[in-house]
């Protein structure tokens, strides 16, 4: 998978996000996506591999290693982080949407005509909206991956040995996984920092609405002064 394209999609968003997107897209950069890329992927690389259970019955091990570990984590944080980046793809859409209609308002009318969007870039009206947006949806995906990754892995952790007893295993047999400490700490790390995004999201999206009431205020205000 070409992780390139998610660099430059939230490389493109990077200048028209406020402190804290910057922080967001820094802490998806360093510590989600290329811990993902450099390092997560080759400590799950082994997991079906060396999952060993003390049997020697045909299909007892992928019927157990199933049963225990129905999704990856590493194809989890994959969707995970392709739907965390998405919505910054529709802001640079917007913004886009707005510069091709200027410069076809400009051509209409010329370069004296009033210009629709001075700054397409700015936050304002519906690009607003759709910014705001972006921040909801990326809190919700990782809130849902959270709780996803809780309802397999319960408490984020794996345990060194698990006990099976699906067919066709003959009795209940031990299960051993791979590097369990090593993955441990993986994932506790990628769910502290999914938890540090989630919060920096909701900031975020508390600080547009703040500074929007703010302007609403001191303009009512001068309004009434008139």
């Amino acid at each position: 998978m070409n992780w390139g394209v998610f660099e430059g999609l939230l490389s493109g968003v990077n200048k028209y996000s406020t402190a804290f997107g910057r922080i967001w897209l820094s802490l998806v950069f360093i510590f989600r996506l290329l811990v993902y890329v450099v390092a997560a992927e080759r400590v799950w690389s082994d997991d079906h591999k060396d999952f060993d259970c003390n049997t020697r019955q045909p299909g007892c091990r992928n019927v157990c290693f199933d049963h225990f570990f129905p999704v990856s984590h590493i194809r989890l944080w994959a969707l995970q982080l392709i739907l965390v980046t998405c919505p910054s793809l529709l802001v640079i859409m917007h913004v886009a949407y707005r510069e091709a209609k200027e410069q076809r308002h400009r051509a209409a009318g010329g370069d004296d005509c009033r210009c629709i969007y001075p700054n397409p870039g700015k936050k304002r009206g519906g690009l607003w909206w759709t910014y705001l947006l972006s921040l909801i949806f990326k809190a919700g995906v990782d809130v849902v991956f959270l709780y996803i990754f809780y309802r397999f892995y319960r408490n984020y952790t794996l345990p060194r040995v698990v006990k099976c007893e699906l067919p066709p295993c003959p009795n209940v047999v031990d299960c051993f996984i791979s590097r369990p400490t090593e993955k441990n700490i993986f994932t506790l790390f990628m769910v502290v920092t999914a938890c540090i995004c989630v919060m920096l999201s909701l900031i975020e999206a508390a600080y547009l609405i703040g500074k929007r009431c703010r302007e609403c205020l001191l303009a009512s205000s001068g309004e009434s002064h008139w």
